[in-house]
Protein backbone atom coordinates (compact mmCIF):
# COMPACT_ATOMS: atom_id res chain seq x y z
CA UNK A 1 0.00 0.00 0.00
CA UNK A 2 2.81 2.42 0.76
CA UNK A 3 4.26 1.98 -2.89
CA UNK A 4 0.74 2.80 -4.08
CA UNK A 5 0.64 6.26 -1.95
CA UNK A 6 4.38 6.92 -2.91
CA UNK A 7 3.19 6.89 -6.71
CA UNK A 8 0.19 8.33 -6.28
CA UNK A 9 2.04 11.39 -4.83
CA UNK A 10 5.03 11.55 -7.26
CA UNK A 11 2.26 11.46 -10.33
CA UNK A 12 0.57 14.56 -8.54
CA UNK A 13 4.11 16.52 -8.41
CA UNK A 14 4.81 15.53 -11.53
CA UNK A 15 1.50 16.71 -12.87
CA UNK A 16 1.60 19.83 -11.00
CA UNK A 17 5.00 21.33 -11.46
CA UNK A 18 5.55 20.49 -14.81
CA UNK A 19 7.89 17.33 -15.91
CA UNK A 20 10.19 19.35 -17.56
CA UNK A 21 11.24 22.05 -14.98
CA UNK A 22 12.08 18.98 -12.89
CA UNK A 23 14.00 17.22 -15.38
CA UNK A 24 15.84 20.28 -16.24
CA UNK A 25 17.10 20.50 -12.00
CA UNK A 26 17.79 16.57 -12.41
CA UNK A 27 19.94 17.30 -15.16
CA UNK A 28 21.85 20.44 -13.82
CA UNK A 29 20.54 23.16 -16.25
CA UNK A 30 22.35 26.33 -14.09
CA UNK A 31 24.68 28.91 -15.34
CA UNK A 32 28.66 27.93 -14.52
CA UNK A 33 31.43 30.38 -14.80
CA UNK A 34 34.38 28.11 -15.25
CA UNK A 35 37.02 27.42 -12.60
CA UNK A 36 40.62 28.71 -13.38
CA UNK A 37 43.54 30.23 -11.93
CA UNK A 38 43.85 33.60 -13.43
CA UNK A 39 47.43 33.94 -14.55
CA UNK A 40 50.19 35.84 -12.60
CA UNK A 41 51.12 39.31 -13.89
CA UNK A 42 53.76 41.45 -13.69
CA UNK A 43 53.46 45.26 -12.16
CA UNK A 44 54.80 48.19 -14.79
CA UNK A 45 53.80 45.00 -17.70
CA UNK A 46 51.12 44.63 -20.15
CA UNK A 47 48.32 41.94 -18.39
CA UNK A 48 45.11 40.29 -19.91
CA UNK A 49 43.02 37.95 -18.39
CA UNK A 50 39.67 36.26 -19.34
CA UNK A 51 36.71 34.42 -17.54
CA UNK A 52 34.40 32.58 -19.36
CA UNK A 53 30.58 31.17 -18.45
CA UNK A 54 28.82 28.72 -20.02
CA UNK A 55 25.54 27.35 -19.12
CA UNK A 56 25.90 23.59 -17.74
CA UNK A 57 24.29 21.07 -19.62
CA UNK A 58 22.97 22.98 -21.87
CA UNK A 59 22.93 22.85 -26.02
CA UNK A 60 21.79 26.30 -27.07
CA UNK A 61 23.90 28.38 -24.55
CA UNK A 62 24.44 30.83 -26.63
CA UNK A 63 20.32 31.62 -26.76
CA UNK A 64 20.78 33.57 -23.26
CA UNK A 65 22.14 37.05 -22.89
CA UNK A 66 24.86 37.15 -19.86
CA UNK A 67 25.19 39.78 -17.29
CA UNK A 68 28.45 39.85 -15.43
CA UNK A 69 29.43 41.97 -11.92
CA UNK A 70 32.49 42.01 -10.64
CA UNK A 71 33.43 43.12 -7.25
CA UNK A 72 36.36 43.77 -5.19
CA UNK A 73 39.47 45.71 -5.41
CA UNK A 74 41.86 45.66 -8.64
CA UNK A 75 45.09 46.44 -8.61
CA UNK A 76 45.60 50.33 -10.44
CA UNK A 77 45.92 50.41 -13.91
CA UNK A 78 44.11 47.24 -14.42
CA UNK A 79 40.38 47.44 -16.45
CA UNK A 80 36.92 45.00 -16.72
CA UNK A 81 35.64 44.91 -19.84
CA UNK A 82 32.18 42.92 -19.82
CA UNK A 83 31.75 41.26 -23.18
CA UNK A 84 28.17 39.68 -23.53
CA UNK A 85 29.07 36.82 -25.20
CA UNK A 86 30.60 35.04 -22.02
CA UNK A 87 33.27 36.40 -20.88
CA UNK A 88 34.76 38.74 -18.59
CA UNK A 89 38.45 40.31 -19.71
CA UNK A 90 40.85 41.76 -17.10
CA UNK A 91 43.08 43.75 -18.99
CA UNK A 92 45.54 46.66 -18.50
CA UNK A 93 49.11 47.82 -17.25
CA UNK A 94 49.30 47.54 -13.15
CA UNK A 95 50.40 49.90 -11.15
CA UNK A 96 50.90 47.99 -7.84
CA UNK A 97 51.89 44.10 -6.44
CA UNK A 98 49.48 41.91 -4.28
CA UNK A 99 46.91 39.44 -4.03
CA UNK A 100 43.35 40.41 -5.35
CA UNK A 101 40.25 38.66 -4.27
CA UNK A 102 37.70 39.20 -6.95
CA UNK A 103 34.28 37.92 -6.79
CA UNK A 104 32.14 37.46 -10.59
CA UNK A 105 28.61 37.72 -10.14
CA UNK A 106 26.60 36.02 -13.56
CA UNK A 107 23.08 36.57 -14.33
CA UNK A 108 21.81 35.27 -17.48
CA UNK A 109 18.47 36.06 -19.25
CA UNK A 110 16.63 33.63 -21.93
CA UNK A 111 15.65 35.09 -25.23
CA UNK A 112 11.82 35.71 -25.87
CA UNK A 113 9.88 35.61 -29.09
CA UNK A 114 9.24 38.90 -30.22
CA UNK A 115 6.13 38.95 -28.33
CA UNK A 116 8.03 38.81 -25.39
CA UNK A 117 5.80 36.13 -23.88
CA UNK A 118 7.46 32.80 -24.37
CA UNK A 119 10.93 31.78 -23.80
CA UNK A 120 12.76 30.38 -27.58
CA UNK A 121 14.55 28.19 -24.83
CA UNK A 122 14.04 26.10 -21.65
CA UNK A 123 14.15 26.68 -18.03
CA UNK A 124 17.15 26.62 -15.96
CA UNK A 125 17.38 25.58 -12.14
CA UNK A 126 18.93 28.94 -11.39
CA UNK A 127 19.07 31.74 -13.09
CA UNK A 128 22.64 33.02 -11.63
CA UNK A 129 26.04 32.17 -9.64
CA UNK A 130 29.17 33.47 -8.37
CA UNK A 131 32.65 32.45 -7.85
CA UNK A 132 35.82 33.86 -6.12
CA UNK A 133 39.21 34.14 -8.01
CA UNK A 134 42.57 35.74 -6.75
CA UNK A 135 44.39 37.88 -9.25
CA UNK A 136 47.91 38.15 -8.23
CA UNK A 137 50.63 40.49 -9.25
CA UNK A 138 54.18 40.48 -8.40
Amino acid sequence: MKQYVFVILLVSFFSFSGCEDVLDCVINVRPELHNKTLAVGLVDAYYSETISAEIKNEANDNDYDYYFDISGRLPEGIDVYYNRHREVVFKGIPKASGSFVIRAYLEVVPHYNTYGNDRINGRLCSDNTSKTYTLVIN
